[in-house]
């Protein structure tokens, strides 16, 4: 069992699966989902493995949920998310069938994807100092990959939306209170904790809290089967949009989102994914196509348009 990404120790019936990237606070790229689908492969089938524990490593954070900068790289190529997407999917698929209790053990902030992973997780155990988030909406993606399916059902419809709507930060003691985690500890105590959970779902019946946990899993399920496929194509056809672009490239330049930037081309009768028109244009010099309707020169050759040429740049022009 070689992995790159991620750590995999077994012992004493228990599977510990440990995402290995502190110095991105065990954000996740698409080799890490496709290491975590086969760590999760490899518990479900040994029988040595009764218990999985899922964790970060280091103590700053759980996992704060897709690497940023191989994200940055789908506005190039935004088809290649399907792609990622696929193993993301692949990856919750795997923990969630193991067939035997799985517990996220939380020792660090929980944000975005890594909630979800936490969200797919049957038990979650966390440190007191530890915070929560959701960040889709003020990120430019979505967070449908287990967030909007499971935390309803978790802890409720008013509640869900704040986390998912507000992308506030909420804290261990809120996370109890509101369901979202099963014990919150001192971070000192959170190994004792651990132990003492593993050793409760040791002293069960295997088979009988297979079928347990099938039926218990039943809406998380449902919920899942119905979204993910139509979050999979929405996702990967947006992958390149204004939204994910401003999203990411304010989180690299560590200012505040330009809201208004994506509101105002709606406003004057524009988008903010065409900001420079529709690709309607044709330099009658060279013969380039697909070319924006408000550039006033073919970025080929240099030739000055003349103002006929000039394509509609919104409805009110057509």
């Amino acid at each position: 069992m070689t992995f790159d990404k991620i750590l995999f120790e077994l012992r004493d019936y228990r599977a510990t699966v440990t995402i290995n990237r502190p110095e991105v606070l065990n954000a996740f790229d698409y080799q890490t989902l496709r290491e975590l689908e086969r760590a999760f492969q490899i518990a479900a089938d040994d029988d040595r493995v009764a218990v999985l524990v899922l964790t970060g490593a280091g103590e700053r954070a759980f996992c704060t949920g897709a690497d940023l900068q191989e994200q940055e790289a789908f506005l190039a190529r935004p088809h290649d998310y399907y792609k990622w997407f696929g193993a993301f999917q692949d990856a919750h698929n795997k923990l969630r069938w193991i067939g035997k209790p799985t517990i996220a053990r939380l020792n660090g902030i929980v944000v975005g994807g890594g909630n979800e992973f936490n969200l797919s997780c049957d038990l979650a155990i966390a440190a007191d100092d530890i915070t929560i988030r959701q960040v889709g909406n003020s990120r430019g993606s979505v967070a449908a990959g287990g967030a909007t399916q499971w935390l309803p059902i978790m802890i409720g419809d008013r509640r869900a939306r704040e986390m998912l709507w507000l992308n506030e930060p909420i804290s261990a003691q809120q996370a109890y209170a509101w369901g979202l985690v099963n014990q919150v500890v001192p971070r000192a105590q959170l190994d004792v904790a651990m132990d003492a959970l593993v050793e409760k779902l040791l002293a069960k019946m295997p088979e009988v809290f297979r079928y347990t946990k099938q039926q218990t899993n039943f809406w998380k399920e449902f919920s899942w089967a119905m979204t993910v496929g139509h979050v999979r194509d929405w996702l990967s056809v947006h992958a390149d949009s204004a939204e994910v672009a401003e999203g990411l490239q304010s989180f690299r330049e560590k200012r505040a989102v330009d809201y208004d930037s994506l509101r105002d081309p709606k406003i004057s009768g524009g988008s903010p994914d065409v900001i420079w028109g529709p690709l309607n244009k044709t330099c009658p010099h060279c013969g380039t196509t697909k070319i924006p309707a408000r550039f006033d020169f073919c970025g080929m050759c240099g030739n000055r348009f003349s103002t006929n040429l000039a394509g509609p740049a919104n409805l009110d022009e057509l």
